[in-house]
């Protein structure tokens, strides 16, 4: 749809001529930014997602009663944020537009580490006037690592981590660090993301397996995690299952799903 240009004008008219005048407007495109923006600035006007509230958002208790909208320029136009926070939300005709409108946008990068996280933390609440919360939360986060770090005269384990559709996630991935910083060596045979091979695990069970995403009944329900012969193979054998909340995000939360692991092993 081809918008006037006074729509998009008055955008920009009300977005910058009243922004001292009202609290601050801050709109999330995706779940990632929900959760981002629910624990850096509640105080602010918010506009979330359709999904700030669903079983695997990390923040859902905080999104109760707060507005949703859907990521599409209409809801931008009507809501008229002073700032747009992403990580895969919103196409390139949206944030394309806001930019030319003056709208800040913030964007939430891919992390494989903790430092990377950090990084996050401080750039979406300097994007959002937040740095001190931003420093508050980095600091819990090195808490909650803190309270995951192994025992240094604990044996070495590994682990294998397992999706309820049947992936693992090896070298490079935020898994891979979340398994180290709770003391885990990572039995993934390869980096990144790959699938699981049921007949694998079968003949050469891990001695151990982190689960994740097992808590959402409906999803994947058919997946090769599910499988039988894995759920055999797992018996005895789980050393956590990790809620899909903690997982489904690069954000400060990854540091309770390393808490999470040592609780469990």
């Amino acid at each position: 749809m081809r918008w006037p240009a006074g729509a998009l004008a008055g955008l920009v008219v009300l977005g910058a001529g009243v922004a001292e005048a009202r609290p601050l407007r801050v709109m999330a495109l995706d779940q990632c930014a929900d959760q981002y923006v629910l624990a850096l600035r509640p105080d602010a006007e918010l506009a979330l997602s359709p999904r700030a509230d669903d079983p695997d958002a990390w923040m859902r208790e905080a999104a109760v009663g707060r507005r949703r909208v859907r990521p599409t320029l209409e809801a931008a136009i009507a809501f008229r944020p002073d700032v747009v926070v992403r990580y895969w939300g919103g196409d390139a005709r949206l944030l394309a537009r806001l930019e030319a409108t003056g709208v800040r946008i913030v964007t939430i990068d891919d992390a494989t580490d903790f430092n990377g996280i950090r990084v996050n933390i401080r750039a979406v609440a300097q994007g959002i006037e937040a740095s001190e919360h931003g420093e508050a939360l980095v600091a819990r986060m090195d808490t909650r690592l803190r309270t995951a770090a192994p025992d240094p005269a604990a044996p070495i384990r590994s682990a294998l981590y397992l999706t309820a559709g049947g992936f693992t996630a090896g070298k490079g991935t935020l898994m891979d660090a979340i398994l180290a910083a709770a003391g885990f060596t990572n039995a993934a045979p390869g980096p990144f993301f790959a699938p699981v091979s049921v007949e694998r695990i079968a003949l050469y069970p891990p001695a151990r397996f982190v689960l994740g995403f097992f808590d959402q009944v409906r999803g994947d329900w058919r997946g090769a995690g599910r499988h039988p012969v894995v759920q055999r193979a797992a018996k005895g054998r789980v050393a956590a299952q990790l809620p899909a909340a903690a997982l489904t995000c690069p954000a400060w939360f990854a540091a309770d799903a390393a808490a999470m692991l040592k609780a469990g092993a």
